[in-house]
């Protein structure tokens, strides 16, 4: 699964996506088509398990033999198993997945919460394009150019959310938002406004 994530450039909820959904990669790992494939955090603890073993370039030349074994690479031929490039792009990919997800669960809650302030506050018709969807649904740049370009403007968007929530005249309950359901992070808070 690693290594079909890493060819297509997918971070782990996409791949999962693409598990329950796509026939294609159901097939190539040899699932019957109800099977309804795992939850993302299985590819996670997987990498760390591989990692924190040493077994990562065993794990790619197993499959560079098995696919060398069934006629798929040639014999003789130059392959790469460097899976640290492998794990190291597939990690960018979820952190990058990570950063725009935060700030979509932020801005749910926040809209949910206190929308007018949230459209003086930040650049809503911009920002509803670049945290609208879910990244599951969302695929990342192929370029590696274009993902750092695409990390720092969810550096610069997250920085700029954070300062107009800390700013002196907004409400201190606003940076108390439970981001899962747009609510005061506790009961207690309910009482100050």
């Amino acid at each position: 699964m690693t290594v079909l994530q890493f060819a297509e450039n997918l971070t782990d909820r996409a791949a999962v996506h693409r598990v329950r959904y796509g026939m294609d990669f159901k097939y190539a790992l040899g699932l019957e088509l109800h099977d309804p494939g795992f939850d993302a955090s299985v590819l996670s603890e997987f990498r760390t398990r591989l990692v924190e073993h040493g077994m990562e370039e065993k794990v790619l030349d197993l499959l560079r033999t098995a696919l060398k074994d069934r006629g798929l690479v040639k014999a003789g031929g130059r392959q790469r198993t460097d899976s640290t490039r492998v794990l190291a792009a597939v990690r960018d990919l979820n952190r990058l997945e990570l950063a725009g997800e935060t700030l979509r669960a932020a801005l749910e809650a926040l809209a949910c919460a206190a929308p007018d302030w949230l459209a003086g506050a930040v650049p809503v018709r911009e920002w509803a394009d670049r945290y609208g969807p879910r990244a599951h649904s969302w695929h990342p740049p192929a370029s590696t150019s274009k993902r750092e370009e695409m990390a720092l403007v969810y550096g610069r968007d997250g920085f700029a959310l954070l300062e107009a929530v800390h700013a002196p005249d907004v409400p201190a309950w606003l940076r108390e938002l439970n981001t899962a359901s747009g609510l005061p992070a506790s009961p207690r808070t309910v009482d100050t406004y």
